[in-house]
């Protein structure tokens, strides 16, 4: 997992998955709140996800302070 820009890209694609939203609607910079389904369900949603998809535990703190592409793409890289 060194390529940062291939984990945003995977984050990106399983964000969209995780939300059922277009990919198109998914960009790298998207924040928690950003698109109406990304609300506290779908971030939960996402965080599974990341989980099973990345085989990194995420604890309680994490899920609240992963609330944008960037720092979701800084814990896996820190974390994977």
């Amino acid at each position: 997992m060194s390529d940062p820009m291939s984990i945003s890209n995977r984050v990106q694609v399983l964000l969209a998955e995780a939300i059922q939203v277009p990919a198109e609607m998914v960009t790298p910079d998207l924040e928690f709140g950003d698109l109406p389904q990304w609300d506290s369900l779908g971030h939960m949603e996402v965080m599974l996800k990341l989980e099973a998809e990345f085989g990194v535990p995420i604890d309680t703190d994490a899920i609240a302070n992963l609330i944008s592409i960037p720092k979701i793409c800084k814990f896996l890289e820190e974390n994977g």
